[in-house]
């Protein structure tokens, strides 16, 4: 797919990787659905003059079918989607509440089921389109002092495989499961460096290397169902 005058919707792009993967489609000329839950300015910036900035909480059904509704009538149709919002946050099983497990759930695994629904339609219109789910090691190797987030990664990558198949032949959809590449702000120094040692190439990534594995699902068209490590061998260890 050539990414010039498509029009991208890229969830959680007011920030951190989303934002990353806005501004190279934007780049490489296609039109850029930025959509944030805070950070309107940022998102805005993101969008600039070609794009446009939607608001939305990922778990309001309703609020999610006005995004939907905005980008028809500011774009015509969509023909890529890239669920890049996420929630990320520590639970063990002795200390997770029902509160922190839906929230993970919701956000990380059920939004992007029903995003991907609601794209597909829009895509089907056009004949062509692709998804791709931002994944994570953790979904793989479950974390125990993540536990909830682990769960939601795992049920993300099956959502993952069970759309491609629904979706096929005309929309492709894969993951990147990303490893230590933007930590969380709360993160210290000692926490990074166990994140980073856990990894075979044994540094951090960055988010240009996401971007590229982004770019890289964007450009083939005879990839589906897959999901691209970009860990530093953390899947394998």
């Amino acid at each position: 797919m050539n990414l010039n005058g498509k029009v991208a919707l890229i969830t959680g792009s007011a920030r951190r990787i989303g934002r990353e993967i806005a501004l190279e489609f934007a780049r490489r000329g296609a039109r850029i659905a930025v959509h944030y839950r805070s950070g309107e300015a940022e998102a805005k910036q993101v969008a600039g003059r070609d794009g446009a900035a939607f608001h939305a909480d990922l778990r309001d059904g309703a609020a999610v079918e006005n995004m939907f509704r905005g980008i028809e009538a500011t774009f015509g149709g969509l023909d890529i989607l890239i669920n890049s919002a996420s929630v990320f946050s520590p639970a063990t099983a002795d200390d997770a509440t029902p509160a922190h497990w839906d929230l993970q759930m919701d956000i990380n695994a059920k939004a992007p089921f029903f995003l991907a629904q609601r794209a597909a339609c829009l895509m089907r219109a056009r004949g062509a389109g692709k998804i791709i789910n931002i994944a994570d090691v953790a979904g793989e190797l479950i974390w125990p002092a993540y536990l909830p987030y682990s769960v939601s990664k795992a049920a993300l990558i099956a959502v993952n495989r069970g759309l491609a198949k629904a979706f096929a032949p005309d929309i492709q959809v894969n993951a990147i499961a990303p490893g230590p590449v933007l930590f969380p702000d709360y993160y210290t120094e000692e926490q990074k460096r166990a994140a980073i040692d856990r990894t075979l190439l044994k540094r951090a990534g960055s988010t240009q290397d996401i971007v590229n594995a982004v770019m890289f699902l964007i450009e083939n068209d005879y990839i589906t169902g897959e999901i691209i490590h970009v860990d530093g061998g953390r899947h394998i260890i």
